[in-house]
């Protein structure tokens, strides 16, 4: 679903990613951790054409990007922000359906309906629709933001430190909520993380970054068992499995 190949980003004489190449599977939720300024933010806007590499190829869905209508394909790619990213002066009905009235979607009677079902979709209230952020929770704030993602119906969310500011229980009930919601919508998910724990839970693999380079790209139990190198050991000394199991069917066989 996602290529990157040979990609080099730099930003002045700052190399954040050097010689960098990424294949992520159609279907499959792939996290991605390191420390601070390794790029892993850069990587997301890369696949979102947000930025673009100074040297090598991005294909995503089939289309390389160089030769793609980049408007056309951010508005079909989610993408999550922490604390959501949505508009404080818009209701959270006008938050959702952004997207698909920026595209030319203009019925205000689909609109409302699409709002309401992506609102139980991500687990809130209805009657949340006319609120505005500040009445919300950061957890309900994050959720709306979530369902923002999904109204243009992508097949790829895009997802950086999107629970970071959260605290820890309701941290791990969005966590449930993203794999509840992986599973049914069949989504291919990109999600940036600095918690080990957090990738451990929710990666089919997990993308271990380091000044720009992969340093491994594994499962959860083979980056636990046999790290790569003693950086990878560093990161997850220390670290349990248990409580923190997958609690979904895993699919062996990503297309």
């Amino acid at each position: 679903m996602i290529q990157l190949e040979h990609v080099t980003k730099s930003f002045g004489e700052n190399c954040i990613l050097d010689d960098f190449s990424l294949q992520v599977r159609e279907g499959e939720f792939l996290t991605a951790i390191g420390k601070s300024g390794c790029g892993k933010t850069t990587m997301l806007k890369l696949i979102n054409g947000l930025l673009t590499p100074d040297c090598g190829r991005i294909i995503v869905g089939g289309k390389n990007l160089a030769e793609t209508d980049l408007v056309a394909l951010r508005r079909r790619i989610g993408y999550v922000i922490q604390n959501g990213g949505i508009f404080p002066h818009m209701t959270v009905e006008k938050n959702i359906t952004y997207v698909p009235v920026i595209s030319g979607r203009k019925n205000k009677n689909e609109n409302r309906r699409l709002a309401l079902r992506l609102l139980r979709l991500v687990g809130l209230e209805e009657e949340m629709a006319d609120r505005y952020p500040a009445e919300l929770s950061g957890g309900q704030q994050q959720r709306v933001g979530i369902a923002r993602a999904l109204a243009a119906e992508p097949r790829i969310l895009l997802m950086d430190e999107p629970f970071g500011a959260l605290d820890e229980i309701t941290r791990q009930t969005m966590q449930d909520e993203i794999l509840r919601l992986q599973k049914e919508l069949k989504l291919t998910i990109v999600f940036i993380t600095h918690d080990i724990r957090e990738a451990m839970k929710l990666g089919d693999r997990i993308l271990v970054m380091e000044q720009g380079k992969v340093r491994q790209l594994d499962t959860p139990e083979q980056i636990r068992e046999n790290p790569a190198d003693a950086f990878v050991r560093e990161l997850v000394s220390g670290f349990g499995m248990p409580g923190t199991e997958r609690k979904r069917e895993q699919d062996a066989d990503f297309k």
